[in-house]
This record gives C-alpha cells, sequence and structure tokens, in this order.
C-alpha cells in the first residue's frame, strides 16, 4: 500500500514553517511523498529534497495547483482520507482502513477546508475532536496505520544516520553528505 499525503492550501508567507512540518513528519512516518496546492514554493521544495539526499528516501515532493483535481484521480485508483476533527474517531475506523490494501491520498487542511473535501473522501477521521495540527494529526494517523512499523524504518540512499543514545547527540556519516 502506498500512503501519499494532500496538504491543501499552501501560503508561502504564512505557512512555511507549517507545510514544511507536514512534509517532513509524512516522511518519518512513512508516507511515499505529498502533493501540495495553494501558492508554489520552490523554496520549500528544494529544502525537502535536500532532506531526502542527506536523510534518504525514497519520499517525493509535487506541487499540484488544482487540489481537487488530485482527489479525483486518487479515487479512480485508491482512498481518499481527510483528516479533520470533526470526522469518525480513529480508534472507530483504523482496523477497516488499513485492512484495505488500496493506496491511500491522505488530506490535510491549511485555510478554512471547503466543503466538497468532506463529500470526496472515502473517510473523514478525527484523531481528536479538539483542535490541534495538521502536523500531529498526521503523525498519529501514520503511526496507528502502520502500528509503528515506521518508527523503525531504514531510509534508502542515507548519507547520515542518528545513533540514538541516552545523552548527547551521535551522528554517522554512511556516504559523503553533498555541500
Amino acid at each position: 500500500m502506498k500512503v501519499v499525503v494532500l496538504r491543501l492550501g499552501h501560503r508561502v508567507v504564512r505557512d512555511k514553517r507549517l507545510t514544511t512540518h507536514v512534509l517532513l513528519a509524512a516522511r518519518a512516518f512513512g508516507a511515499a511523498g505529498v502533493i501540495y496546492s495553494g501558492q508554489r514554493d520552490e523554496g520549500l521544495e528544494k529544502s525537502i529534497r535536500r532532506v531526502v539526499e542527506i536523510w534518504g528516501g525514497p519520499f517525493q515532493v509535487e506541487y499540484r495547483r488544482d487540489w481537487r483535481g488530485v482527489i479525483e484521480e486518487w479515487r479512480s485508483r485508491g482512498e481518499v482520507i481527510h483528516l479533520t476533527m470533526y470526522g469518525v474517531p480513529i480508534q472507530e475506523v483504523i482496523g477497516e482502513i488499513r485492512r484495505s490494501r488500496k493506496d491511500k491520498l491522505v488530506v490535510v487542511g491549511g485555510p478554512k477546508v471547503p466543503a466538497v473535501v468532506y463529500e470526496l473522501a472515502d473517510w473523514n477521521v478525527s484523531i481528536t475532536s479538539q483542535p490541534h495540527s495538521e502536523v500531529s494529526a498526521l503523525s498519529v494517523f501514520l503511526h496507528e496505520l502502520f502500528e509503528g512499523r515506521e518508527l523503525s524504518k531504514d531510509f534508502k540512499d542515507a548519507k547520515l544516520k542518528v545513533v540514538p543514545q541516552p545523552r548527547g547527540k551521535k551522528v554517522v556519516r554512511l556516504r559523503e553528505a553533498p555541500a
């Protein structure tokens, strides 16, 4: 099963850090890539590609102006899961979502999410019915979807790797990292 995240409505000035964190969380928690809509941000794309180059992949980042087209295309080949605080609690549906081996498009909002997203989604899933961030919702959802296996994922072609230890920081060079 392939998982791709769709980030709606990126605004370059206002959302730069938040969208970066959505993309980093998607990669770290096992998604194959992110498609984002809103304003094109080549700096964001370059930054994420640099993370993949240094820390490994595979992971793709793509800009698409037409988010609705992305969702409609995806429905023909997989499932669309919209993360929203107004959806069905994750604990009630994650088993069924996990059992389906279809590829998944996980939609996370930005500014006000258009009502049509709720209609187009196969699943409207809440992580909690309280206000929270897209980053936290995405992280919890992917962790539950992959049953924690993403926490020990090895990233192909990584040049650097963190060595876990109780104190301090240790990073080993696996290959020559770009300057």
